[in-house]
């Protein structure tokens, strides 16, 4: 049984955790964000069994030295904030993150697939929905998510676009949808007519019911191991997941010459240096680059004889 001083700990923590949960709610963070938070003082609760405001600066360092040590930067970043949030908004506390972990300034270039290599891989994919979703992903540049959540309505075929809701951010955006992508969704709407959900879930289903009723779109692990499956399939040796079909939609836009100004509307990036790292990945951007800087000096006509 619990103590009386182990009953009181775990109300008190239960106490603010809603608090935080009512804090996450008014700061307007998304779903996502505010999982990733409240996950992070609970794990960090458990692994000391006791209230995250009570632990010291050693305890905060040992614990994200484990983190380090077992997890992803990307994820013990995730973790800090949630608990920089946590000790801001819930127990009015600041506390200085630096002087604790300080995640390391990552620039990796990521890894994509060539334009010869994308339609080996789709067709390596062996469950037509699966294919159809993976290219619908890459033929508009999409984030998993935001292709998971799309629906009938955001399909504008008289204009040509797809009205994005589901965005990192929140903030709706428009692409444009090229005929053979309209023509694939057409196609694949009618082996299931979900009126809400292009991809809805097959869960209890078979692939090809026509009167496919769910109410949640498919499944995002299952979509991650067929494209697993596709690479290793076709010996790809490079790490190629489902964000790797947006960013080589943006390299293969690069490489046709699309401004990068309007590669970066459509991605839905905020920092035009987040689409600028795409022209490090494209030998094609970079040979364009020389045959101008060729022209230009070309042009230049200079007398190089001997001197007057």
């Amino acid at each position: 049984m619990r103590s009386l001083y182990e009953t009181c700990k775990k109300k008190q923590f239960d106490e603010n955790f809603q608090k935080l949960l009512v804090s996450l709610k008014l700061q307007g963070l998304r779903p996502s964000t505010i999982d990733g938070y409240s996950r992070a003082v609970r794990k960090i609760a458990e692994y000391f069994d006791c209230c995250p405001g009570t632990l010291s600066k050693d305890q905060l360092k040992s614990y994200f030295y484990h983190l380090v040590e077992t997890r992803s930067w990307s994820m013990v970043k995730i973790v800090r904030n949630g608990l920089q949030f946590y000790f801001k908004h819930v127990l009015d506390i600041e506390w200085v993150w630096v002087d604790i972990v300080k995640p390391p300034k990552e620039q990796t270039l990521p890894n994509i697939l060539s334009q010869a290599e994308v339609p080996v891989v789709l067709n390596a994919i062996h469950k037509r929905h699966y294919r159809v979703f993976l290219f619908v992903v890459y033929s508009m540049g999409l984030r998993l998510t935001e292709a998971l959540s799309l629906r009938c309505g955001d399909i504008d075929a008289v204009h040509q676009q797809v009205h994005i809701r589901c965005t990192k951010g929140g903030k709706s955006r428009m692409v444009p949808l090229p005929d053979l992508t309209l023509h694939v969704l057409r196609h694949h709407w009618c082996t299931h007519k979900n009126p809400q959900f292009l991809f809805p879930s097959h869960l209890g289903k078979t692939v090809d019911n026509t009167a496919n009723d769910s109410t949640s779109p498919m499944d995002c692990g299952s979509v991650q191991r067929a494209i697993k499956a596709a690479v290793a399939d076709c010996g790809i040796p490079r790490l190629i997941t489902i964000r790797s079909l947006r960013h080589s939609y943006a390299t293969h836009l690069l490489e046709k010459s699309v401004d990068l100004r309007e590669i970066q509307t459509i991605l839905g990036h905020e920092d035009p240096k987040t689409t600028a790292r795409y022209t490090h990945l494209t030998n094609v951007t970079q040979c364009n680059t020389m045959d101008q800087i060729t022209t230009l000096m070309n042009a230049i006509e200079v007398n190089w004889e001997a001197d007057k």
